[in-house]
């Protein structure tokens, strides 16, 4: 039913299904969704959280994921995926926005806004996509103090802490960061762009105990794993960031291309979601249903006296 009838609405907040979620036998799968069609269709396809990724919200908007956009910005992703699929959501929270203060703020924004759990990363602005080069690291203390006030701020919200240290520090600098890290009051550890099978087993045998996740964006320095091979490797969560828009955005640039070659769509509607579909998606005949089980016009009857 629409998310407007307060009777469908989940009891527990976000983050506490979330982290139920995570404690559960097999590794959660967190898809990207970049927006609430996606989140509707990845909830349809069967997925029971989501994953939003800060760069496939900030390259649906027309900009580089360079930590360019706002907590007011990102906010308003997290509340209509939340709002249209119901999931609990994992948010990309970036560098944090600023330092503690501007944490704890992102923090509660966005457990305001319906979010499950937060990532957080080591970078130092202008940060960058975690599968770039070049990427400068903030001092490991200075992010754990991000951390420490991430988890003050929280009243449920799974923090995550992310950290891009591997490819300038090495296994062992990344590791180092993780322990300080989850001393300071994270839940799980995000080793951002390990690049082989050794890596990832690596890492998660130095972490026993500690909620890992992984990150299978195409087109990166990781290859090709499936969920079930990165449990095998020690992994409790796996997110697949910007898939959704990846397809989305290959999609449109066609049709584009098909409207300026054909000038027209009809070459291209075989490739459409139709209006069936795209009704079905988004539930308006419960909108439609629930509209008329409360809004029902009333005739007057006979002529009002004075």
């Amino acid at each position: 039913m629409p998310y407007l009838v307060a009777a469908d609405l989940p009891t527990e907040s976000a983050g506490r299904r979330f982290r139920a979620l995570l404690d559960s036998p097999d590794i959660l799968r967190l898809p990207g969704a970049h927006n609430g069609m996606a989140a509707l269709q990845a909830k349809a396809a069967g997925f029971e959280a989501l994953y939003l990724s800060g760069a496939a919200m900030t390259a649906s908007m027309g900009l580089p994921d360079l930590g360019v956009i706002t907590v007011d910005e990102v906010a308003f992703f997290v509340r209509q995926i939340v709002r249209s699929a119901g999931l609990p959501l994992l948010v990309d929270g970036d560098t944090g926005y600023g330092e503690a203060l501007n944490v704890m703020h992102m923090v509660r924004t966005f457990e305001d806004a319906g979010a499950g759990a937060v990532h957080l990363e080591d970078q130092l602005l202008p940060k960058k996509c975690g599968h770039l080069n070049d990427k400068k690291l903030a001092d490991a203390h200075d992010m754990a103090a991000k951390v420490a006030a991430a988890a003050k701020a929280r009243r449920d919200l799974v923090i995550v802490a992310r950290t891009d240290a591997a490819s300038s520090e090495g296994l062992d600098g990344a590791v180092a960061r993780a322990k300080l890290y989850m001393e300071a009051g994270a839940d799980a550890i995000f080793p951002e762009a390990l690049n082989t099978e050794e890596m990832f087993r690596a890492f998660a045998k130095r972490m026993p105990g500690v909620p890992l996740l992984a990150n299978m964006t195409e087109f990166g320095k990781t290859p090709f794993f499936t969920a079930s091979e990165f449990q095998d490797m020690g992994y409790r969560m796996v997110i697949w960031p910007v898939s959704s828009l990846r397809v989305a955005n290959k999609a449109q640039q066609e049709l584009y291309a098909a409207i300026a070659r054909d000038g027209g769509t009809h070459k291209a509607v075989d490739r459409m979601q139709t209006r069936a579909e795209l009704y079905d998606m988004i539930g308006l005949h419960d909108y439609e249903a629930l509209d008329a089980s409360i809004v029902q016009t009333i005739v007057p009857e006979g002529m009002p006296q004075r």
